[in-house]
Order: C-alpha cells, then structure tokens, then sequence
C-alpha cells in the first residue's frame, strides 16, 4: 500500500474500533493516532495521557499543549506501575508490568464511559524490537491501529508534518525508566535524576540524547551531530559539571552514540 493508502485504512480501522480510548504518551506515534482519532471521530475519541514518575517532563508538557492546540478531548489518570515490586526490581519484562497496569486502567475507564476499544500507537518499526509491554496489550485486548494499517515511523512523521503536528520530527521517546540496566531497582528518586539530566542536555541544545543510569555512573549517549559537539573540551566539562551536580560520580560520553535499546543489547550477550 502506498500512503494514502494506508491513511485511508487507518481511517476505516478507526470507524470499526469507534468509539474509542487513546493511550496518549505525547510521542511521535500517539500523538498522530490521537489527532487522527479527534478528526475521524470527534467526541468519539478520547485521549489519556498516564501521570507516572517515569514519563519524561517533557513528554507531559507535549501531551498538554497538542491537547490544548489541535482540540483533543484529553484526560490524565495517575498509575501505580510504582506501587508494583515485579517493576521496581527492573526485570528484562519490566515493560510488561507498566502496561499492564495502564492498559488496567484505560479499559476500566472506557468500561465507565461506554468506549468500546482502547487503541495505542505501536507502528511496524516496533516489531522488530524487544517489547514485552506489547504483551501486555494482546492479552488485554488493546489494539495498535498505526501497526494494523502497515504504518512504519517515517509514514507517520509524514502524514504528522501534513498535519502540522509539532511532533513531526521530535527524536524517539521511551518512558525514563528505559534509561536503567536491567537489574537495576527503580526508584522516584533515579527516575527524576534522570529527568533532570535529559532536561539540562535539552537547555544546552541537544536534540537526540539518551541519559543512561548506571547507579554512580552516568553513560550519555548522542546522536552524530550532537556527539561531536559532546565531545567539545569546554562543553564535555559543562556537562561533568552539571551531571555531577545531580548525583553522579562519574560521567561519560559513550562512544558509539545514541541508539534505540541500547540496553537490550546485554540480553543478546546473555543468549
């Protein structure tokens, strides 16, 4: 299918599902599915965002202003991924855990509102990486419409920029405690020192970053252009600094730069 083609199945897929719950995170692929949603369905959609410790800050602010900006109806509900051992132990399926308890709640939700489908924003670019929260969402039922009409990233960071959706070209997101070591517990307290972190890169002009948690230590990772102005004297100082400020011991730049999942790397090794 070409992508008018696959627009237009998405379109139809979304009519089917109607009416329906959006699992809206503020990333690149919710916040097309919940546009898409609102245009297709008007109040027969509706977009909530999880208030959760490890949604990035400013992933919530993007979630708030393109609610504000494009009309969604949009609500937060608080979940308590937290409040569960099996996820603050950080296991390989620790993803499981956090949807689990979303999906949970989003169904209760469209249960009580008469919403028939709970949908979220998987694309076919995600099957090809370790997900265990994708688990989550079969077994509960939710369905992934991007991925069901053949949609990959780049198609919706198309049909985002001919929407005029600021999140068109915004660099991959991932919750922050995708920032930890498998094995590595989880806490408020990590979890906002690594916010803070990811705020302060973005203060200093970084676009394509990870900060990644490794208890004392701290590995940064860039993407290509930003890793070279990383790597400056002046500004690789800057940022010992800042990190240092935050908690860390020790702070470094990794060499091989940003990239998706990097920390699934170790369960490759381990098989």
């Amino acid at each position: 299918m070409n992508l008018h083609e696959k627009e237009t199945r998405l379109e139809s897929l979304l009519r089917e599902l109607s009416p329906v719950v959006v699992a809206f995170s503020g990333g690149v692929d919710s916040s097309y599915l919940a546009y898409k949603a609102h245009r297709v369905l008007g109040d027969r959609a509706l977009a909530v965002t999880g208030e959760s410790p490890s949604v990035p800050s400013s992933q919530r602010d993007m979630a708030m202003r393109l609610a504000r900006d494009f009309g969604f109806a949009h609500e937060t509900v608080r979940t308590a991924e937290m409040e569960l051992q099996e996820y603050r132990d950080n296991p390989p399926n620790r993803c499981y855990f956090c949807k689990d308890t979303l999906f949970a709640q989003l169904l209760s939700l469209a249960k009580e509102r008469g919403f028939a489908t709970v949908v979220d924003g998987l694309n076919t670019d995600d099957l090809g990486d370790y997900r265990p929260g994708r688990r989550a969402a079969t077994e509960r039922g939710v369905r992934s419409p991007l991925m069901e009409s053949g949609l990959s990233k780049e198609d919706i960071r198309e049909l985002s920029r001919s929407a005029g959706l600021p999140t068109a070209d915004l660099p991959a997101s991932a919750c922050l405690a995708s920032r930890f070591p498998y094995g590595v517990r989880i806490t408020e307290e990590k979890l906002r020192m690594v916010d803070r972190g990811e705020e302060q890169l973005r203060e200093m002009g970084f676009r394509v970053f990870r900060v990644r948690h490794h208890e004392e230590l701290v590995r940064l990772e860039f993407g290509r252009e930003d890793l070279r102005k990383a790597m400056n004297p002046e500004m690789a100082a800057r940022l010992a600094v800042a990190f240092k400020s935050l908690g860390y011991t020790f702070v470094t730049i990794d060499l091989e730069g940003y990239r998706t999942g990097s920390l699934n790397e170790t369960l490759v090794k381990l098989h």
